[in-house]
């Protein structure tokens, strides 16, 4: 019993931790950053594109190659030792150590890898430029948390306000003051403010679930947003964020415009590297080699049989007498050699055979090649080009974002404080209307009326606030101050 008392005990304070652990704009945005599929595809990309940077440097490193071989030859061939025709099977081996070195090739090398250096920059722009749109989306879907939220104390105060008029109406009623019929009537209306609480808290789950969405998180996760006061969030006057200067300095910060001009600068080193091959390269180049050969069949003399004789045509005069010459009629026993003495004088001739080679190349395309060359020179240039004209398209696009964001914030900011008005009025209306009923000069119908035009109001108001809020800070996100609350 003991152990399950501790094991609740720290469910439960697991579970309270969990439940106090609230997420703040920063987390939100930090957390998506990370998971976000675009920003780590984003990511893996540039280190795609970094190794391609890394690849190019090492066009500057001589290169090297080590190659050995081994193997039998069989029937007519050539020994490798002597370059002659053998028909002895050989065993041979060779090994060789060559590379070579650009020394020259009008700046193809250093060009190429400035290209790459622009490239990779951009392509860490790039995520950059996802992240900053995943943080704008975050804040879009964290304000509506926010704004459900409001809503949701909004139409709890409208029901508090109803129950009050529906508990101070049926005293009256059971005292004969007033008819049922003003009673049924706060009745219906409290029915229905009730229905509109539960509509603002099952909007707000959803906004929660959209913004856990937008988080890649788990929809079971405890999940409880910070609510930071809509009124203590700083916003900028509307003076500083005039279209120009707000696209002045959104033009050298947003990631996408530096992305292009490092483009920009990649291409044009590009074009200077495909320039370099239309001209001759000096290459540098060496070799080391050895070789060994041995046959795999050999005659050994120790086992040299004579099995007879044959006389011949010829005589020999020994002291006036003649004397038969005789051919005598031997067995060669040729035996296969171990695999191991097929080894002896190994190390001899391969010192013996040791060959070292340096030497100067260069190439000069002619025809065989300069048609492709030319062709990617020339489709570098339009490369360039093409880069320029996205460039001048993005930036013609985001200063019609610029201009359209300062429209619209203007317009919300106007909204908003005439919205000001509209709550007075409407709550000075339903003041009088309250007395008047309260005395019994207005009718319940009349009351609710005024008392949903006060919600209403008070809705649109809060709808009007964080429209303003987030259109503000979408311009200060332009000007490059980012997306904060606080």
């Amino acid at each position: 019993m003991k152990n399950y008392a501790l094991t609740l005990i720290a469910l439960i304070v697991t579970i309270s931790s969990i439940a106090q652990d609230k997420w703040d704009l920063k987390r939100c945005v930090d957390y998506a950053v990370k998971n976000n599929v675009s920003v780590r595809q984003a990511d893996v990309q540039a280190r795609i594109t970094a190794l391609q940077l890394k690849q190019a440097k090492y066009a500057k490193i001589p290169s090297m190659s080590f190659s050995p071989n081994i193997g039998f030859q069989f029937g007519r061939s050539i020994d490798p030792t002597t370059n002659q025709f053998t028909t002895t099977q050989l065993l041979y081996q060779g090994m060789a150590l060559q590379g070579g070195l650009q020394i020259f090739g009008f700046g193809q090398v250093k060009q190429n890898i400035h290209a790459n250096e622009y490239n990779t920059q951009a392509a860490f722009t790039d995520v950059e430029k996802n992240a900053n749109d995943v943080s704008l989306n975050v804040a879009n879907y964290y304000l509506q948390v926010l704004s459900a939220k409001e809503q949701i104390n909004i139409a709890e105060v409208q029901v508090s306000q109803t129950k009050s008029q529906y508990d101070i109406t049926k005293k009256k009623v059971d005292a004969g003051a007033l008819p049922e019929l003003n009673l049924a009537e706060l009745e219906s209306q409290l029915a229905t403010d009730s229905s509109n609480l539960v509509t603002a808290k099952s909007n707000f789950d959803l906004s929660i679930l959209t913004l856990k969405g937008v988080l890649n998180l788990d929809a079971a996760v405890p999940f409880e947003v910070d609510t930071p006061p809509v009124d203590k969030i700083p916003i900028e006057p509307i003076a500083d964020l005039a279209p120009d200067v707000v696209f002045g300095m959104a033009i050298n910060n947003q990631p996408l415009q530096k992305a292009y001009a490092l483009r920009i600068k990649g291409a044009e080193s590009a074009i200077k590297a495909s320039k370099a091959t239309l001209y001759p390269n000096f290459y540098l180049g060496y070799n080391l080699a050895s070789n060994f050969s041995n046959p795999t069949k050999s005659v050994d003399y120790n086992s040299v049989t004579v099995i007879g004789k044959t006389p011949t045509s010829y005589f020999v005069d020994v002291n006036g007498s003649n004397y038969n010459v005789f051919q005598p009629q031997v067995h060669y026993d040729q035996i296969r050699r171990s695999f191991f003495t097929l080894w002896d004088g190994y190390w001899g001739q391969m010192d013996q055979n040791f060959r070292q080679a340096i030497g100067l190349t260069m190439t000069v395309p002619i025809f065989n090649n300069t048609g492709s060359y030319r062709i990617n020179y020339q489709r570098s240039q339009l490369d360039l080009q093409n880069l320029k004209i996205q460039q001048h398209g993005a930036d013609l696009k985001l200063k019609n974002d610029i201009y359209t964001a300062y429209t619209n914030a203007t317009a919300s900011m106007q909204k908003y404080f005439m919205g000001f008005k509209t709550v007075e009025t409407s709550q000075k209306a339903y003041d009088y209307a309250s007395k008047r009923y309260e005395v019994g000069l207005l009718s319940t119908i009349d009351l609710i009326t005024n008392q949903n035009n006060l919600l209403r109001a008070k809705l649109q108001q809060l709808n009007n606030q964080y429209d303003y809020v987030f259109k503000m800070k979408l311009l200060e996100f332009y000007k490059g101050q980012g997306i904060r609350l606080e």
